[in-house]
């Protein structure tokens, strides 16, 4: 019977206990098999996060019953056709949620099971609550602020127990998506599912809030001063040109990407799925957008997803 079929009847089984082990249908365990449960933050990206596994294969339901779990798990493993699920389980259930975290475990005992837990920043997700106008799970007999509040120490066990933590502050749909899809590729050989941006900004317009890392390249002699220069850009391949034109320029490019390849793997075992690498200069016009621009080629040639952000350049 196929896995939708089957879950027309999860509900009526709902009390039966998940098996210790089940068969395919020629008697062979399922070695495949394998359930993702997204939970986290409203707001944070669980609904992208799910069309991103649906596009990967995997058999997806959205805000499926704490108590039904355990019935869908071993449905799941007795199915032949689709071994892969994905569902999202987050607020919405109420006090139901505090459930979750035994329920996971033991499943954890039956199947490979991962938890992804997703979050972001108040600011971020008090932006995205405006932008869509919608209202928060918890109601709206309160502020969307201290809902927030109020959702995180809801879920403090699960984030505990989650296998992988996303910060999605930094992320568009987009980013989350192909994020996860690195990740969870089958037969993917790749290890480098960190996104990096290499940001340009002044300093007299202040330090990136959202930077992991920061760079002065100050030290460099500086084409503001050089009159055919000051309206132009590092963009500009004559201005690029003449920052490189200094030996100082290229050996500071050389250390700062093998430190940088040297450190992502890193980052990436450590479980961080997104870092900012910001270049600082006067008036974040030439020197380090060049170096900005320069420093992402390399790690592009190195695999890495990169992207490139000139904070302060005119447009």
């Amino acid at each position: 019977m196929p896995l939708r079929s089957k879950l027309k009847n999860v509900r009526r089984a709902a009390g039966k206990p998940a098996a210790g082990k089940t068969r395919g249908r020629k008697g062979e365990p399922h070695t495949a098999a394998e359930l993702v449960v997204i939970t986290g933050m409203s707001g944070s990206g669980k609904a992208s996060a799910l069309k991103a596994f649906e596009d990967l294969g995997y058999y997806c339901v959205d805000n499926l019953p704490v108590e039904l779990i355990p019935r869908f798990a071993e449905l799941a493993l007795q199915s032949g056709e689709t071994p892969r699920t994905a569902l999202v389980v987050d607020v919405r259930e109420g006090s139901q949620l505090e459930k979750l975290p035994a329920i996971l475990k033991s499943l954890k005992r039956t199947m490979p099971t991962r938890v992804i837990y997703l979050e972001a920043s108040d600011a971020a997700l008090l932006r995205r609550f405006s932008e869509t106008r919608r209202p928060h799970p918890l109601g709206t007999g309160t502020t969307v602020r201290a809902s927030l509040g109020a959702e995180r120490r809801h879920l403090r066990a699960i984030r505990k127990i989650a296998d992988l933590v996303i910060d999605t502050s930094k992320f568009n749909v987009h980013e989350l998506r192909a994020h996860l899809t690195d990740r969870f590729k089958q037969q993917s050989g790749s290890q480098q599912t960190i996104l990096v941006s290499c940001v340009s900004f002044g300093y007299k317009h202040g330090l990136p809030e959202d930077a992991d890392l920061v760079f002065d390249v100050r030290f460099l002699p500086n084409p503001h001063f050089v009159p055919e220069f000051r309206a132009l850009t590092g963009r500009d391949p004559r201005v690029a040109k003449y920052i490189r034109s200094f030996p100082q320029t290229q050996e500071f490019i050389n250390r700062i990407s093998e430190l940088l390849i040297y450190l992502l793997p890193h980052y990436i075992h450590e479980g961080k799925s997104y870092l900012t690498i910001s270049f600082g200069c006067t008036g974040g016009q030439h020197r380090s957008v060049m170096i900005a621009e320069d420093v992402s080629k390399r790690l592009r040639k190195a695999g890495y997803k990169v992207k490139v952000v000139h904070r302060d350049s005119p447009k």
